[in-house]
């Protein structure tokens, strides 16, 4: 196999570093609970309101203190409040917050947690053939590994996707509190690993595919001779 010019080799390294920036966005979008923030309908502004964030795996709500303001709005999540944390109930049985139980739609979680896992799987594959391909003449274990990565961001898309639809049903149930929501940086996140694993593992597929012929001689000359 002829070793890869040298400008192939920095479009290449260049991908592999797009994608490795979308690999650390998803690692922290799976693992941290801003996906989505949800607040109540404020009746009484003396008082204080509980507003809600949530990701794949638990759900924190947090007491907020509301002031004179006359939105009617809880928060944002960001001022200072009594908070709880908790994992989903489907994750763990021991759990017994009834916001879990009233509020969060248990096919859409867990969905949407498996298939950022097969994310996760997709991108393990890929990083041992990428690490693989460094080795002499192991250029070729880059298309696999462009593979892996694109299907990585299409798993994260459709975990987006799965987490979206989740949240339009929350609201629009007449059986919870929540009225206004807003996705949070954890879904920034998400999107950005998808746009970057999407297009960077297509981008490595083309950069590492070997060079067409621009000359019908250039395959005769490249051929192997006969025996």
């Amino acid at each position: 196999m002829t070793a890869m010019s040298q400008t192939k080799a920095l479009k290449v390294r260049v991908t592999l570093f797009c994608i490795l920036v979308g690999i650390v966005l998803a690692l922290v979008a799976v693992v941290t609970d801003h996906w989505a923030v949800l607040s109540p309908h404020m009746e009484h502004l003396n008082a204080t309101c509980e507003a809600a964030h949530f990701g794949l795996w638990r759900i924190c709500t947090k007491r907020i203190a509301v002031g004179d303001s006359k939105d009617k709005s809880c928060g944002p999540i960001t001022l200072p409040g009594e908070k709880n944390c908790s994992y989903f109930r489907h994750f763990n049985p021991g759990e017994t917050s009834e916001i879990f139980h009233v509020t969060t739609q248990k096919e859409y979680s867990i969905s949407a947690a498996a298939i950022a896992i097969f994310s996760l799987g997709f991108i393990i594959l890929g990083t041992i053939c990428g690490l693989l391909s460094f080795r002499k003449k192991r250029d070729y274990l880059l298309r696999p590994a462009s593979m892996f990565y694109a299907f990585a961001g299409l798993c994260i898309f459709v975990s987006v996707e799965v987490m979206r639809q989740s949240v339009k049903r929350m609201i629009d149930s007449e059986d919870t509190v929540w009225i206004d929501y807003y996705y949070g940086w954890s879904f920034a996140c998400a999107c950005a690993a998808f746009i970057l694993l999407f297009l960077g593992g297509i981008a490595l597929l083309l950069f590492s595919l070997p060079r067409m012929p621009q000359y019908p001689w250039e395959s005769c000359m490249d051929a192997e001779p006969e025996h």
